[in-house]
């Protein structure tokens, strides 16, 4: 039984019984939604996702790329992995550091 989450998403195939998980545990998610790649999957259920922008620069009248970085929570049903393409959901606060979890594999690496 997978819950839906009110994201335009297509769902996992497989089943987890992590409760952070949106589909099948009880982590609600709100709020931004990016799409990045992932650099670094080494932590436990954690993956670090590099998210590119672009930022207006009034002076100059242009604009400048510029990255960050995200930790997000990794469910295992989705299971992201380095040079994956993912989307990542804002939730509330999982660590100190996690206040996001990947929703949906977009393309594998």
């Amino acid at each position: 039984m997978v819950r839906d989450i009110g994201i335009n998403i297509t769902y996992p195939e497989r089943e987890c019984d992590d409760e952070n998980c949106p589909f099948h545990g009880r982590l609600p998610v709100r709020g931004q939604i990016f799409v990045g790649e992932v650099v670094s999957d080494t932590a436990p259920k954690t993956v670090v996702v590099k998210r590119e922008y672009l930022k207006k620069i009034r002076k100059y009248e242009r604009y400048e790329r510029r990255t960050s970085k995200i930790h997000a929570h990794n469910p295992p049903c989705i299971d992201a992995q380095v040079g994956d393409i993912v989307k990542i959901a804002e939730c509330r606060p999982i660590s100190k550091t996690k206040s996001f979890v990947v929703v949906e594999r977009i393309k594998k690496a």
